[in-house]
């Protein structure tokens, strides 16, 4: 289930450069769990998503991030998210604890999007990104990546290409701090 969905969207990512090797993770919301890319899958061919329950045991094979998407999913009414490592919103957030986009687009889109701290796959980095998630469609792990959610995964990819390009302009403009 989802596996098309999947597969076209990871291409984008990858098309982009918003994720290298096989770096991030996506998931959509099911009823009572979501859908999940395996961990340490490629994103352009994910195989199969894995079914993670809110509540109760993880399933053997769900991507290490789970407990993020799993968070998400309870504390808001987001149906997708896109975890990506683009390198500049990566590099951006390791110096500065919010990224003000000077872009039409980010300024329209996403005026300000927070960085929030936690080491990846941990609950601390669980808890920042859904109460971050809560009042934004994006924010940036500290030194690791992206997460933006949405109505749909394709919501979620749109918010991830925004996020990178306001990075790119902002470091082109020296803009950044």
């Amino acid at each position: 289930m989802y596996t098309d969905e999947f597969k076209w969207i990871g291409r984008r990512l990858f098309s982009e450069g918003l994720v290298g090797g096989n770096f991030g993770n996506m998931s959509v919301r099911s009823g009572d769990g979501f859908f999940i890319t395996h961990t340490g899958a490629y994103l352009d061919d994910p195989g199969e998503p894995v079914l993670v329950p809110l509540d109760g045991p993880v399933p053997m094979g769900a991507s290490s991030e789970y407990r993020v998407h799993r968070e998400v999913y309870r504390k808001t009414r987001h149906n997708a998210i896109v975890h990506a490592h683009p390198a500049h919103a990566v590099a951006l957030s390791i110096i500065t604890p919010e990224i003000v986009p000077r872009d039409s687009e980010g300024e329209m889109l996403c005026p300000v999007i927070p960085v929030v701290n936690g080491t990846p796959g941990s609950d601390e980095l669980a808890m920042n990104v859904s109460d971050s998630l809560c009042l934004s469609k994006l924010t940036i792990a500290s030194g690791h990546g992206t997460f933006a959610a949405g109505k749909s995964l394709d919501e979620a990819y749109l918010f991830t290409s925004l996020g990178e390009h306001a990075c790119r302009v902002l470091t082109l403009i020296g803009r950044f701090v």
